[in-house]
């Protein structure tokens, strides 16, 4: 008589691969089953991708609906020839206007959301792969430069997150060769204007946090700083590419930030290292002001190379300027008034005109050789020279202010004169035929549309207005895409490249946003903007230490702000 199979090794035997041998009914079961399963969690997985997706394209919608109710309501005030607040009346703004400054907030909302969707967290959005690229170490570079523009404009809920973000995820103990120039600019300059505009005291010690990691690198023997850095470890060097030198513009841009954290923490030690250096060049600062673009951190001398107001050289004068202001004009800074003023004679030394349209540009130095070169960079001078004219007498600040004009008729038709209506990265000039793209790729900078914002400020002219208008709308027929906003590799034949630079929405965007806003919104007696865009106020300096000095949380802007008014190198 035979045994019974027990029902453990029955049990057992579904283990056994000869038992669906045998059963191919229970095989073709167990295939159908896994398969079932497999397909249960990639749906799932894919659900919830999708919503995570779903979510954010919601919240853009949701955030445009919000714009389009604003624009709605002035609209309506405007036709019942009402205030838009109790405040007092602005007579530069328009309809015309608010309707160009919020086409600009929505690009701005735009590339904000596709970053926030693609490269949260990131230095950079790199619209076309849809993933971020860490260019300055994971310092969250586009979402620090983002904070103010955010503000200004009114963006309160990305703000919000903004600064949750820089409070609880941005660590800056990375092991990291860093730029002090870059990092200033961005990080701390957007830390700082962060806390100028909100008054949040988490972006002040974020920026002291960073500044203190910079600060080594100027342990030189001049006191001319080292250009890079390591966040972690406190080793400064500079790039082998300059034979050990420092690069002018590196060095002496960061007296506006240093000086402001010195301001906000009674900590005399940031200024001191930044106006050190400001000291040492003054000491062989030459008779035109022009000086090259290298220097020797060991010596604090020139080194022999290009003088230029453009790559390497630019932001050198334009904070001799700056810092002048940032001081309130009082004697304190009057040295850098002077120094400022002998380098705009040495600018003037180099203007040249081209045949037969006799546009003005900027020509570049190699010793006593001049090179018919400009660089779109050098595009900020227009607005240096117009900010800078009010400083003069009568007849010489007509004569500055002229010649901002003529400088900035050249940059917008550095624009103008390409397919794209889009600039290139350089131009040069030949008599007979005026100019000609060099370089010829566009990376969203911001220069010209920042001078072509201090013009209008300062001389109320709207042409400078419909020039910005034009390049923006350049801007949104060529760089615009649905994932954010790319530069072209060409302005010529418009072919895209596959970056959202963090200047454009700190700066590009934020100039143009505010030429169409009223004069009072970040009044320029209130306020000096860095040489990446960010806001920061203006401090008397026999105010530098007092007790009583506290950021005025109560913005000297309109109250319907909140809903209406609210670098440099190379080719990535």
């Amino acid at each position: 008589m035979g045994k019974k199979p027990s029902s453990n090794s029955t049990s057992l035997s579904i283990f056994n691969p000869k038992y669906y041998f045998k059963k191919p009914q229970q095989l073709v079961l167990v295939i159908f089953g896994f398969v079932s399963l497999v397909l249960l969690v990639s749906d799932r997985q894919n659900l919830t991708r999708d919503h995570h997706e779903e979510v954010l394209r919601l919240n853009e919608e949701l955030a445009q609906l919000k714009l389009h109710l604003e624009d709605l309501s002035v609209k309506v005030k405007w036709s019942a020839g009402l205030d838009s607040s109790n405040t007092s009346k602005d007579d530069d703004d328009d309809p015309v206007s608010v309707e160009r400054r919020e086409k600009v907030k929505e690009a701005m909302l735009h590339a904000w959301t596709s970053y926030e969707k693609y490269a949260w967290g990131h230095d950079e959005l790199q619209p076309q792969t849809k993933d971020g690229v860490n260019s300055f170490g994971g310092l969250g570079a586009t979402l620090v430069d983002s904070l103010d523009t955010l503000f200004i404009m009114g963006l309160h809920e990305q703000f919000e997150r903004a600064k949750e973000w820089v409070a609880n995820s941005l660590d800056f103990n990375k092991d990291y060769e860093a730029s002090v120039f870059e990092t200033t600019i961005r990080v701390v300059g957007g830390l700082l204007s962060a806390y100028d505009l909100s008054g949040d005291k988490v972006f002040l010690e974020k920026a002291k946090n960073i500044a203190d990691r910079l600060l080594p690198a100027w342990n030189s023997p001049s006191g001319i700083p080292y250009n890079r850095i390591n966040l972690a470890h406190g080793s400064a060097h500079n790039p082998g590419w300059t034979g050990g030198n420092s690069i002018l513009a590196d060095s002496g841009t960061e007296q506006l930030e240093f000086i402001a954290l010195s301001q906000r923490t009674k900590d005399p030690k940031y200024q001191a290292k930044v106006e050190k250096v400001v000291k040492e060049l003054q000491k062989t600062f030459p008779a035109d002001g022009l000086l090259p673009i290298y220097i020797n951190p060991h010596s604090g001398t020139a080194a022999y190379s290009t003088i230029t107001f453009g790559a390497m050289g630019d932001s050198f004068y334009e904070y001799l300027l700056k810092v002048w202001i940032q001081g309130n004009k009082t004697e304190a800074v009057k040295h850098y008034r002077e120094m400022w003023e002998t380098s705009m004679k040495g600018l003037q030394s180099l203007v040249r005109k081209t045949t037969p349209s006799s546009f003005t540009y900027i020509c570049e130095k190699n010793g006593n050789f001049l090179s018919d070169k400009m660089d779109e960079l050098a595009c900020f001078a227009p607005g240096m020279l117009a900010l800078g004219s009010k400083g003069y007498g009568p007849g010489e600040a007509e004569k500055v202010l002229s010649l901002a004009e003529e400088l900035a008729w050249t940059c917008y038709n550095f624009y103008q004169l390409t397919p794209t209506k889009l600039a290139g990265e350089n131009y040069f000039f030949h008599p007979g035929q005026d100019m000609n793209v060099g370089t010829s790729w566009n990376i969203l900078r911001p220069e010209t549309v920042e001078s072509l914002f201090y013009l209008w400020r300062i001389t109320g002219n709207k042409t400078y207005q419909e020039w910005g208008w034009n390049i923006f709308q350049a801007f949104e027929k060529n760089s615009r895409l649905e994932t954010g906003y790319v530069g072209l590799k060409d302005v010529n034949s418009g072919i895209k490249d596959n970056m959202m630079q963090s200047f454009f929405l700190a700066e590009t965007l934020k100039y143009l946003y505010l030429l169409f806003s009223p004069t009072s919104v970040i009044s320029l007696d209130e306020w000096v903007f860095n040489t990446e865009a960010h806001p920061l106020r203006i401090v008397t300096r026999s105010d530098l230490y007092q007790e009583s000095f506290q950021v005025d949380r109560q913005q000297k802007l309109p109250i319907h702000f909140r809903g209406r008014k609210e670098g440099r190198l190379g080719y990535n």
